[in-house]
């Protein structure tokens, strides 16, 4: 019982107790609180003081620098200023200058202007003075100024003639002098190095036969056998008194190459009969395509060049079946690879370029049968085609002279096709083409005034003109023998060189009374 009442006597204690304290604890925070409001109005009218103060402080410093900033922007301004006036005055003083030099220009061109009307007035004096003098120089000489022109350019004209003459023979006794004696050891060299054949194709082969019994049985029964091979081969088969020979005829020495092949064939087998030519025929073909392939390794092996495309290997190859002069192409190609390789070597340049093009030159021929153009074109066409090298076109189009040779060693090309064709034995022609040229050589020689009479000698390699002394004079034979040799270099077509050689007599004739 008494616990009860200790606890309930606790808790009205407590239930009095926390009301007066909340309402004490309540009563010191407000105090607190007060003061701290106290404290901070203080402190806040403190930083306004100090605020003020340093508002005031600044604006007077702002004041100080403006007045400083405005001191010295016065004194730059002065100084400014007074630059100013002294470039006025120096300008004003060059505008014065400029004046009295624009005055004494003036001067100088009215000075000017009436020099000039005086030199007009005295060249016009002259002009007259000059016609009246050229007037009476024609009535003292009885000779109009165009008589007098044509009479002194008359006069010139023999002068010249003579100097230009005189000229040319020194600069050619020197220019022979001094390489003469080096190209032709140069030549020589090379020319010694490359041994060649002579011509020997012809347009006819011969095929040797075991007996005559054997010309029967190639003409066959009402003559099929030898129907079927000159149809097969288009080629003419002569059959005639001849002892154990067949003769085969045809321009295209390929189809020749054939009939010979497939006709051997024939004699060895023994069996002759169309259907048999047709197989041996075709058999002939296929060993022609393998000899045209073998000959065009052979001379890309023979002269060193490399890297050539396999068609153009073959077509190579087929020069050996194409003529031209009598001369086999392919051993001409051949040996213009070979001299155009030493003669380049000799004088330092590119070998491989030379013998490339040397090689390459006369391609176009094994296609100008069946193609249109000239070989050259046609071979220019065919190394485009395969992309070769540019130089190496250059010198296959300049080896006639057709466009100018951009490199040295494709002048080499033409020196060493006209060596291959011009050499001794390299070529035939047919007797009327050889007589031809030679009327046509002493046409052109014969169209030239003055020229008496000419003789193509040396088989059309020289042409010894005889001119009338009394209309060509010593100095005019060596424009003449020039103009000859141009004119036959533009008219005519010809293997390696013409000599043009001139004569002059002297004549004296008097007469016994």
């Amino acid at each position: 019982m008494t616990i009860i009442i200790v606890i309930a006597a606790v808790l009205i204690s407590l239930a009095i107790g926390i009301p007066i304290g909340m309402a004490y604890r309540k009563k010191v925070a407000e105090s607190k609180i007060q003061g701290a409001e106290n404290e901070a109005k203080r402190l806040v009218d403190l930083a306004k003081i100090e605020a003020e103060n340093l508002k005031k402080e600044e604006i007077f410093k702002a004041k100080e620098e403006i007045m400083a900033s405005r001191k010295e922007l016065d004194q730059e301004i002065k100084e400014r200023r007074g630059e100013v006036q002294k470039q006025e005055a120096r300008l004003i003083q060059k505008e014065e200058n400029l004046e009295k030099r624009s005055d004494n220009f003036e001067k100088k061109e009215r000075d000017l202007e009436i020099q000039t009307q005086e030199l007009e007035n005295k060249k016009q004096e002259i002009e007259d003075l000059h016609k009246k003098e050229m007037e009476e120089l024609q009535r003292i000489a009885s000779l109009t100024k165009e008589e007098a022109k044509q009479r002194l350019l008359s006069e010139m004209e023999k002068e010249l003639t003579a100097e230009k003459a005189a000229l040319i023979r020194e600069q050619e006794q020197r220019a022979k002098e001094t390489v003469n004696r080096d190209a032709k050891e140069m030549l020589t060299y090379a020319i010694q190095k490359c041994a060649a054949d002579h011509s020997q194709e012809t347009t006819v082969s011969i095929v040797a036969l075991p007996n005559d019994e054997m010309k029967g049985r190639i003409i066959g029964r009402e003559g099929r056998n030898i129907k079927a091979l000159e149809t097969l081969t288009g080629i003419d088969l002569i059959i005639d008194d001849t002892p154990e020979a067949v003769v085969l005829s045809g321009f295209d020495p390929l189809r020749r190459e054939v009939a010979k092949i497939a006709l051997e064939k024939l004699i060895d087998d023994g069996r002759i009969h169309p259907a048999k030519i047709e197989e041996m025929v075709e058999k002939a073909k296929e060993e022609v395509e393998n000899t045209i392939k073998e000959e065009g390794e052979r001379a890309v092996l023979e002269t060193g060049v490399i890297g050539l495309h396999p068609d153009i290997v073959k077509l190579i190859g087929k020069l050996k079946y194409r003529t031209s002069y009598g001369q086999n192409v392919l051993n001409h190609s051949i040996e213009v690879s070979n001299l155009a390789r030493i003669m380049a070597d000799e004088l330092g340049l590119d070998t491989k370029l030379a013998r490339r093009a040397g090689l390459l030159h006369d391609l176009g021929k094994a296609l100008d049968h069946d193609m249109e153009g000239t070989h050259v074109e046609i071979g220019v066409e065919i190394l485009k085609k395969y992309k070769e090298n540019p130089l190496v076109i250059n010198a296959v189009e300049a080896h006639h002279g057709d466009v100018e040779p951009q490199t040295l060693e494709a002048v080499l090309v033409q020196a060493a096709d006209a060596i291959s064709a011009s050499r001794p034995g390299a070529r035939r022609e047919t007797l009327e083409a050889y007589i031809k040229r030679l009327q046509n050589l002493e046409e052109i020689a014969d169209s030239f005034d003055g020229v008496e009479k000419s003789f193509a000698i040396q088989a059309g390699r020289e042409i010894r003109i005889v001119v009338k002394p009394d209309k060509i004079s010593d100095d005019q034979m060596t424009i003449l023998a020039r103009d000859v040799a141009k004119k036959v270099e533009s008219e005519m077509d010809y293997p390696g060189q013409i000599k043009v050689n001139v004569i002059r007599e002297t004549r004296v004739v008097d007469y016994a009374k």
